[in-house]
């Protein structure tokens, strides 16, 4: 808890004061650096210790206040103001001494301080000198260096610390550092069934968030997800053991955070010491080790499976106190076990013989390699250098799951490479960071097999098309895409202003270049479509992509370039009052989509007649009957601009209420812009230059008429790639579907507003933090597809020769059956409540317990990660349900205990309530009484999701030097079945499905697991 002297007068808050000539010195420095540094490293993750020295006579003036990191040896000297403040900015997090000079009088502490904090302690040294409390080591020579962890409860911010000793004792399955978010109020950490993560807060999706490691931005600008590298990914973003702590913010961040508009996540990675350290881990789990799934329980038989993870750290000094290294490897080796099964009822003994032996227990392999290192060099007092780096290797086998076999699955690759050079100076109350960064990500998935691909399909009764039974042959996939570029950086903070109060004012500005790549040749191999009941021989259709003659085959390139600028005025009004003042402004380039010339066909065909319509009456026309005007589409390279309208202030307040920091009321409101997910936008192109098409076949049951639309006979020739471009070369727009993005696109943005109160509660000699409060976050402009086809009316209801459905039929004269509208308009918003005990851990008490609760009221207007909205004419016709995912009640509770024995206890429990699951309800009549229509369905039960973890630590000394360690982890000790997988299908008008809601055999892993690791550091 933060230190206070009950004795320090309140100093005086009014009046302009500062050194002109210093000042003008610091401004032209700044100025300099900001100009010519080398680069830029954002402040987020360096702490700030602020606060008063007092004396015998009340503030001491000019006192001398220096920092010394205990590990490292780095040094911050600082002097008072007249009114006896100070402020130690830009420091590293960790443990330092705090050594005080004043009159001939000292005083010393040691505290530490954790990744981005601002933290107060007032000093005294009157009379006789506050030395170190009792029991902690002051002497630097020391190995171990024990300290008060100075707690941040003045601030506006939402704001959760995650410790290294969390990170290092707490159970987990994946190493993935991020899996520990979720012990912070409103957020998830997502494991889906296929054993890929995610991080997301409130309502919005995994794309609102952004990770920070050592102050840059892992922004992913081509894929959902997030974090660069992480969609759809059972890999780590970054190795665990690299990381030393990190930070949660999940709203009302300060102005210095860009690219997000949901949760900010800071960390930062370990650096080497005066004294070489080292360690060695390696776990391990598999099928013998944990409980069936409900697929495997069927069979009688597990399939065969591993987990297995293993790294490596070193560090130490290179020049004593001047320079150190650190290096981190990471590997994880996975079979994560899933089951092959048909759809639609049909069983494996139904399936025709050859097909049989994909069904049941098949396993996906996953490798990953991870390597980060980094080197610190300080010169003198006032010049810090740091240079990391990071590199992620992964190939995995996915998309093999339930109908998908083994042949249908996809290889993908999976890569990131990420350098940072910092540098820092320390001026007379003043900081500069800068660093200049390079990354170069990639993202390469592959049809696991070539040739033909074979689907099985069984004919749908309630339905005007047929159902999968099974992905039989190579699939679809084939996809490059990627972002490579340099950035520069630069924040100064001016930290001895005075003017009615304190100020710290931060402010800084960014440019970056980023070149982003998509191909996306989807489908890749040709799917060929077979009847289950007829011909296994001769297929009744077939889907095929195929390039454009004499056009790039859907690739699309985007030189993108950012900017932003920010400034940050953190104003402590009095002893009491502190207001968080901020503004910043982030604005992209985007040539995809800005120079983008819709093709001339397509224009030319849609001013041409509407074949179904009036004679005299274009496809234009029809469109406007429905309420699309092309003219907000339809571009000739200059009716597009770049969003200028990312202003984003963000306001917050805190207010002490005895000044002591023990009871602090805080609350803001802000605005934050994220950004279009360059996906999205090249489909505008890739579709326009691979199109999909379709053929049928004369075959009974699926009888048509050989020439006339797109039916042909059938003969075995057709099995050739060759001769299915053959058919589309002469009319190569026959199956083109068209995107057209609207001209004047948004960036989706939230807005946040949330107010609440910090408590220090003494209970008997414990003192626990409490932090009670509530938010309401507001989520617009996301951006979604709709079907811009219209009836000759211009209606969108009923399609051509259907009851009910979207009009597929009524697409573009002489094109694909789909005109694809892009546009903004998904929204969310979340009440929340958000509770959160802490009694961190301390090796004094040997214990720590924290408990976060969760209660959220969220709404969408679409399924969350569902872009592609095609089954209405807007996003009105979806309506608003309950955000998917989001439970209405979350209780996360985690603990560490010292034990008998050197034996360390640990576990975390995760408590939610059920989420709804979307489906197409068409048992009952629609809104028009004609059309079926969205919407959703709890499962009957009160917990939606348990899952208890345990794990217990031994340590061994071995008095060489060397500490031999040995661990087991108990994941999901209850066996949880904690279901993912429903039948979402309603029944027809007065034919309900009995089955509905009924579970399927899909869970969220693990099953009980028992994970033994072990491990040895010196």
């Amino acid at each position: 808890m933060n230190q206070t002297n009950p004795q320090t007068p309140q100093r005086p808050r009014s009046g302009l004061r500062f050194d002109t000539g210093r000042n003008l010195l610091a401004c032209a420095l700044a100025s300099c650096l900001a100009m010519a540094a080398p680069v830029a490293l954002a402040q987020s993750t360096a702490a700030t210790i602020r606060g008063t020295i007092s004396g015998n006579a009340g503030p001491a003036a000019n006192a001398s206040v220096t920092a010394t990191n205990t590990a490292s040896g780095l040094v911050r000297k600082v002097q008072t103001t007249a009114d006896g403040n100070y402020t130690l900015a830009g420091l590293p997090p960790g443990t330092y001494r705090i050594d005080v000079n004043a009159d001939g009088q000292s005083n010393t502490r040691n505290v530490t301080v954790a990744v981005g904090q601002s933290a107060t302690l007032n000093l005294s040294t009157g009379g006789v000198a506050e030395t170190a409390p009792a029991g902690e080591a002051t002497d630097l020579d020391k190995v171990t260096v024990t300290s008060s962890a100075l707690a941040e409860v003045r601030t506006s911010e939402n704001a959760t610390y995650i410790s290294n000793k969390q990170i290092e004792s707490l159970p987990q399955g994946t190493r993935n550092f991020l899996a520990f978010a979720d012990t912070v109020p409103g957020v998830q950490f997502v494991q889906s069934g296929n054993g890929s993560t995610s991080i997301r807060s409130g309502a919005q999706s995994s794309n609102g968030v952004n990770v920070y490691i050592d102050g840059v931005g892992q922004k992913n600008y081509v894929l959902p997800g997030g974090v660069g590298g992480q969609d759809d990914t059972r890999g780590n973003p970054f190795p665990q053991s690299a990381i030393g702590e990190y930070k949660v913010i999940t709203s009302n961040y300060k102005a210095e955070f860009d690219q997000l508009s949901s949760a900010a996540i800071t960390a930062v990675t370990r650096s080497g010491t005066n004294e070489f350290h080292g360690d060695f881990f390696w776990d391990h789990t598999s099928e013998k080790w944990r409980s069936p799934t409900p697929a495997e329980d069927k069979s009688g038989k597990k399939t065969d499976s591993k987990e297995e993870q293993y790294g490596i750290s070193f560090g130490g000094p290179i020049i004593q106190d001047k320079m150190h290294f650190f290096v981190a490897y990471e590997a994880k080796e996975y079979n994560t076990p899933f089951t092959i099964r048909p759809g639609e009822g049909v069983t494996a003994a139904q399936l025709p013989a050859q097909f049989q032996s994909l069904i049941g227990g098949v396993n996906a392999p996953f490798k990953e390699d991870l390597y980060f290192g980094k080197v610190d060099l300080t010169l003198g007092e006032n010049h810090y250098f740091e240079l990391t780096g990071k590199y992620r290797d992964e190939t995995e086998i996915t998309g093999v799951d339930g109908i998908s076999t083994v042949p249908f699955g996809t290889a993908k690759d999976n890569s990131d490479k990420r350098l940072d050079l910092r540098y820092q100076y320390t001026g007379n109350g003043w900081l500069n960071d800068a660093h200049i960064t390079y990354e170069d990500g990639s993202y390469n998935p592959r049809a696991n097999s070539f040739g033909n691909g074979y689907v099985l399909t069984r004919a749908d009764i309630n339905s005007t098309g047929d159902k999968r039974v099974l992905n039989a042959g190579p699939g679809e996939n084939f996809q490059d895409k990627a972002q490579k570029g340099y950035s520069f950086q630069d924040d100064l903070t001016f930290t001895d202003l005075q003017w009615h109060g304190s100020h710290t004012i931060k402010t800084g500005i960014k440019y970056k270049s980023i070149d982003i790549s998509a191909t996306e040749q989807i489908p890749f191999n040709p799917q060929f479509f077979y009847d289950i009941n007829g011909d296994l021989a001769s297929p009744y259709l077939v889907r095929f992509g195929a390039g454009l003659p004499g056009i790039a085959d859907g690739s699309v390139k985007s030189n993108n370039k950012q900017f932003g600028i920010y400034i940050q005025d953190d104003w402590e009004v009095n002893d009491k009052l502190t207001l968080n003042l901020g503004v910043r402004w982030d604005y992209e380039t985007s040539d995809v989509y800005t120079d983008y010339r819709t093709p001339n066909d397509v224009v030319n065909a849609l001013n041409s007649q509407d074949p179904r319509a009036p004679s005299g009456q274009t496809y234009r026309q029809t469109l406007a009957r429905g309420g699309v005007d092309l003219n907000d589409y339809i571009s000739t390279g200059r009716e597009r601009s770049n969003f200028k309208d990312a202003f984003q202030p963000r306001l917050g307040f805190s207010y002490d209420l005895n000044a002591d920091q023990r009871h602090v009321i805080y609350g803001g409101a802000g605005r934050a812009y994220d950004r279009n997910i360059f996906n999205n936008l090249q489909l505008e192109t890739t579709k326009g230059t691979f199109p999909t098409y379709s053929f049928r076949f004369n075959q009974p049951g699926h009888a048509c008429t050989p020439g006339v639309g797109d039916c042909l006979a059938f003969n075995p020739g057709l099995l050739s790639r060759e001769a299915l471009e053959a058919l589309v070369a002469a009319n190569p727009n026959t199956g083109r579907e068209v995107f057209l993005l609207n001209n004047d696109l948004k960036t989706p943005y939230s807005d946040q507003y949330s107010i609440g109160m910090r408590n220090a509660v003494m209970i008997g000699e414990t003192e626990w933090q409490t932090d009670i409060g509530v938010s309401r976050i507001v989520s617009k402009d996301g951006f979604a597809f709709l079907l811009g086809n219209r009836n000759p009316d211009g209606s969108f209801y009923p399609a051509p020769d259907a009851v009910w459905g979207a009009p597929f039929g009524a697409g573009i004269p002489g094109f694909g059956r789909a005109l694809i509208l892009g546009v903004n308009g998904i929204e969310t918003r979340a009440n929340s409540l958000l509770v959160k005990i802490d009694k961190p851990y301390t090796r004094e008490s040997g214990w720590g317990v924290t408990l976060a609760y969760t209660f959220t009221d969220a709404e969408e207007n679409r399924e969350n990660g569902e872009s592609f909205s095609l089954d209405h004419p807007n996003l009105s016709g979806f309506g608003w349900h309950d955000a998917k995912g989001v439970p209405r009640n979350r209780l996360v509770a985690t603990g560490i205990y010292d034990g008998p024995w050197g034996l360390t206890f640990s576990g975390k429990m995760t408590l939610a309530s059920p989420t709804g699951y979307y489906f197409v309800n068409c048992s009952q009549s629609g809104p028009n009484d004609n059309f079926c229509f969205t919407d959703q369905f709890k499962p009957d039960k009160t917990i939606g999701f348990k899952q208890l973890d345990l794990a217990v630590t031994k340590e061994f000394d071995t008095g060489a030097g060397i500490k031999f360690r040995i661990r087991g982890d108990v994941l999901n000790v209850t066996n949880a079945r904690n279901y993912n997988q429903y039948d979402t299908f309603a029944g027809r008008l007065n034919a309900p499905n009995a089955n509905f809601g009924d579970h399927q055999d899909g869970i969220i892993l693990p099953t009980r697991m028992f994970k033994l690791s072990m491990g040895f550091s010196w």
